[in-house]
């Protein structure tokens, strides 16, 4: 029998030491995540309460953390510990996990001299949402996206808790019935590329390769980009790392998106017109299907299992 589902307000999370409940936790004014977005954000997927690539996120948590110039509060022990308690505490088979870092509570504002910040003890907040898988009808046939300029930033190996730009990147989806925003760069001279999806990374297929993953020199080693590499390879599917131009996009035989929550889709229309070319337009197509049978694999073989 299942366990049933954690009412939002009863649902337990950790803050700086102490397990409380998300209706009862409080967070300082003063603090600089709160303040100025001024912390780190990294989330790992559990699937029957086993955590998928504990590994890869710890080392992109570490990496955003040092970029950031912020002191990393545990080791991987310790940060393995506290996501097994959050998770058997919760007691749902299918989770998303989120840690936050901020950089702590200060008086001053913008500077981050050494001498205003040293000392400060970053704050670790822990939560767990429950994982809404894309339902049947998406899976078989694809969704739909829009493109827009990228008016983020452009440090998109850090994992920010500054995500209001994507959020309005991905509400101008909303807006028009689609289901996420395909970003695009104009570095002038005509070349405009793709940045990515406003909460997503966008692929492609061009002659039966995979074209995607890093939109800049920051991302290399990038979990999300680097598990979809290694999907790619264990099929058998060319794989390059390489920025994807708008006209590429608009001609490609297939467009996927891929997010730990959603896991990999196919986009079968794009601001308005169906995705891909022949019998197969505006379906989801062969390499959607293949990645998408790796990464029940991936489940499987790269997963801690979580269970006490």
């Amino acid at each position: 029998m299942s366990t049933p589902p954690v009412a939002l307000n009863d649902r337990p999370c950790y803050l700086n030491g102490a397990w409380q409940s998300l209706g009862t936790t409080q967070v300082s004014v003063l603090d600089r995540g709160f303040l100025f977005g001024d912390g780190i954000h990294e989330a790992l997927a559990v699937h029957a309460l086993r955590l998928f690539r504990f590994d890869e996120h710890m080392a992109r948590l570490e990496h955003a953390l040092a970029v950031a110039r912020i002191p990393n509060p545990l080791d991987r022990a310790g940060w393995l510990a506290l996501l097994r308690e959050l998770a058997n505490r919760v007691a749902e088979h299918e989770q998303r996990l989120h840690i936050h870092v901020t950089r702590g509570q200060a008086l001053q504002a913008h500077d981050l001299h050494p001498r205003l910040v040293e000392g400060l003890s970053p704050h670790v907040f822990l939560m767990s949402e429950p994982i809404s898988a894309p339902s049947a009808e998406m899976r078989h046939h694809g969704v739909a996206c829009i493109t827009a300029p990228d008016f983020r930033w452009e440090r998109d190996d850090i994992g920010s808790t500054s995500l209001l730009g994507h959020f309005m990147a991905h509400q101008l989806a909303q807006d028009q019935s689609a289901f996420e925003t395909i970003l695009l760069r104009d570095h002038g001279h005509g070349r405009v590329d793709v940045t990515g999806g406003a909460i997503s990374d966008v692929w492609i297929v061009l002659e039966d390769a995979l074209l995607g993953g890093p939109t800049s020199g920051h991302r290399s080693g990038d979990a999300p980009v680097e598990l979809l590499r290694e999907w790619a390879e264990n099929v058998g599917i060319a794989c390059h790392a390489r920025p994807i131009t708008a006209t590429e996009l608009r001609s490609a035989s297939e467009i996927l998106l891929s997010q730990p929550s959603f896991e990999l889709l196919a986009v079968t229309r794009l601001d308005g017109e169906a995705v891909g070319h022949g019998t197969g337009r505006g379906r989801p197509g062969p390499v959607y299907a293949r990645l998408a049978q790796a990464y029940q694999q991936a489940r499987i073989e790269q997963s801690l299992n979580l269970a006490p």
